[in-house]
């Protein structure tokens, strides 16, 4: 029989809630009125208990999704601005769960703002989501709040936050652009040698005779495309997963973060895209009040290069014995004099974080130089490489042809 919960008025004028079981909402009324009770509010329990049932599985399978770099540093750009208005954080973290879509970060959201209503400090609430908001985000929310300028420490984290993504997105657009271009090409390719040049390697065989070096050449090629065609997706798989067995030790992790640094071409746009993320992320902390030591564990973790993380734990290191932080960057080798003096520069004048912020935003323009240097050089040597291909199987198919023109023309 259905469960019903409703709120009347007794005969004393008070308010009673409770449940009441009938076959429907009438007959519950009735049984109410019976009693000598006035019903105000009467719902069926089980309808409402399904509805949360369907609610609670709905957001089981939006929690198997992933929150985005951009989604996040919108969340921080519209919690900033709510605060910077002098909001309760509980009331901003409600507005803006309200203002989500049904996902994984609209359910986090809601239990943040839970929470931080049971009594935990936001920073608390946030580090139950380490996946979400990592050690970094925590961090400078936690010195926001013990300096009473939370306000301010979000409005620079998602500074800080808006810069990296444009940062990310221009050095993944230059290394995605030679890879989807090469990748089409080799497709292109491949149906080429193993559907066309088929066709023509029949005609050649019915008209006999011996064919050109060249023309020979591509046949073979064919072939060996048609017999082994496995490979071409199978070596660079092959390829990947050494990559990844190596990279799980740490000097095979080591040693393949110190190539990416020193690749021709893109090394040059990684190292500086790293060198600026480290100096943003330490310049951030330092200005929000982290302490230096406490930065410096944190920024080793973020800055996504090993070489880079042992260099920044020297610094560590040698800040505990109470000397500077230039000198671990410099015999690192990873660091330029140029910065190196500027972060020396400012150690002396007691504004490292200015001076780091400033160091980052001259890196970011180098990074967008380096980005539009890098399309330019690759867009012609791409054109080229390919036309050659082009060019070579064109004139091999063509050769006898040409060959079997002239003898007709001969005869």
């Amino acid at each position: 029989m259905p469960v019903y919960a409703y709120e009347a008025v007794d005969r004393e004028g008070k308010t009673i809630r409770n449940r009441v079981e009938a076959g429907s909402k009438e007959d519950a009324m009735r049984r109410l009125r019976s009693q000598g009770y006035k019903p105000t509010k009467v719902n069926e329990v089980v309808k409402k208990e399904k509805a949360e049932a369907g609610t609670k599985k709905t957001r089981g399978l939006a929690a198997l999704g992933r929150i985005s770099r951009a989604q996040l540093t919108q969340f921080t750009t519209q919690l900033a601005t709510l605060q910077d208005a002098g909001l309760p954080i509980v009331r901003s973290l409600k507005i803006l769960e309200n203002q989500q879509r049904p996902g994984k970060l609209k359910d986090i959201i809601g239990e943040v703002a839970g929470d931080v209503e049971g009594g935990s400090t936001f920073s608390e609430a946030l580090a139950k989501h380490p996946k979400v908001f990592d050690i970094l985000y925590v961090s400078m929310v936690k010195a926001g709040e013990a300096g009473g300028v939370l306000d301010t420490i979000l409005r620079r984290l998602s500074d800080f936050q808006e810069k990296s993504l444009r940062l990310r997105k221009k050095v993944q657009g230059a290394m995605y652009y030679p890879v989807v271009v090469v990748v089409i090409a080799l497709l292109i390719l491949t149906f080429i040698l193993t559907y066309v040049v088929p066709q023509f390697e029949a005609m050649f065989k019915d008209q006999g005779g011996q064919l050109p070096t060249i023309t020979q050449f591509l046949m073979d090629l064919s072939e060996t495309v048609k017999t082994y065609w496995y490979l071409l997706p199978g070596v660079p798989f092959v390829f990947w997963v050494l990559i990844k067995l190596v990279g799980r030790s740490p000097k095979g992790r080591y040693g393949i973060d110190a190539f990416k640094l020193k690749m021709p071409i893109f090394g040059t746009v990684m190292k500086k895209s790293i060198i600026s993320r480290f100096c943003r992320t330490l310049g951030t902390l330092i200005a929000s009040g982290v302490p230096i030591l406490e930065a410096l564990g944190i920024v080793k973790d973020a800055v996504g290069n090993l070489v880079v993380s042992t260099a920044v734990e020297n610094v560590h290191g040698s800040i505990r014995e109470g000397e500077t932080i230039a000198d671990p960057l410099r015999q690192s080798g990873v660091f330029d004099d140029l910065i190196v003096n500027m972060i020396s520069v400012g150690e002396e004048t007691g504004e490292l974080d200015k001076m780091l912020s400033k160091i980052s935003d001259n890196y970011d323009l180098e990074v967008d130089v380096a980005v539009e240097s890098l399309t330019r050089v690759l867009e012609p040597l791409i054109i080229v490489v390919l036309g050659g291909m082009v060019g070579f199987i064109v004139i091999a198919l063509f050769m006898p042809l040409i060959n079997l023109i002239q003898q007709m023309g001969k005869t």
